[in-house]
């Protein structure tokens, strides 16, 4: 008899790290998909902590997915290191905490609100929206594959 697969819904939260803005999304694994959800703020005071734990408890949370940023060949970025310590920061909340590519993420996400702007599905694309999207194509791609690639540092 085949095994039976893993069916228990969770809540996904992913994060696009950027130094001034995180972008966020929420994504359900019954469903595998994602929306986004907005923007945290991120100065050199650092994230803006208790947006991100209303965040959390507003979505009901179970897993939080951070893109990491890789080079085209594989190759950590410049910015992965800010990353990683985002990562550790969000361990605070007791929840998993999972790195996945995001390489490209930003582009693609561009080129998706541009091409609903151009048939009238969107107005203006602000960064805060750019942001977002991006988190959503990261929650999307970590839905797709499964914890697949994913590297863990919570629980």
């Amino acid at each position: 008899m085949p095994a039976t697969p893993d069916t228990r819904a969770e809540t996904i939260l992913a994060f696009d790290f950027g130094l001034r803005r995180i972008g966020v999304a929420v994504g359900q694994t019954v469903t595998r998909s994602a929306s986004p959800v907005g923007i945290v703020s991120n100065s050199s005071n650092g994230p803006d902590w208790q947006r991100i734990a209303t965040i959390i408890k507003e979505w009901g949370a179970d897993r939080l997915v951070v893109g990491m940023p890789f080079n085209v060949d594989g190759s950590p970025s410049q910015i992965s290191i800010q990353v990683d310590a985002f990562m550790k920061g969000l361990m605070r909340f007791s929840l998993p905490v999972e790195a996945t590519d995001e390489r490209y993420s930003s582009s693609e996400a561009q080129q998706m609100l541009v091409l609903k702007r151009k048939l009238g599905v969107r107005g203006k694309i602000g960064k805060e929206t750019l942001d977002a999207a991006a988190a959503t194509l990261i929650a999307e791609r970590w839905l797709k594959d499964g914890d697949a690639g994913a590297e863990r540092i919570g629980k």
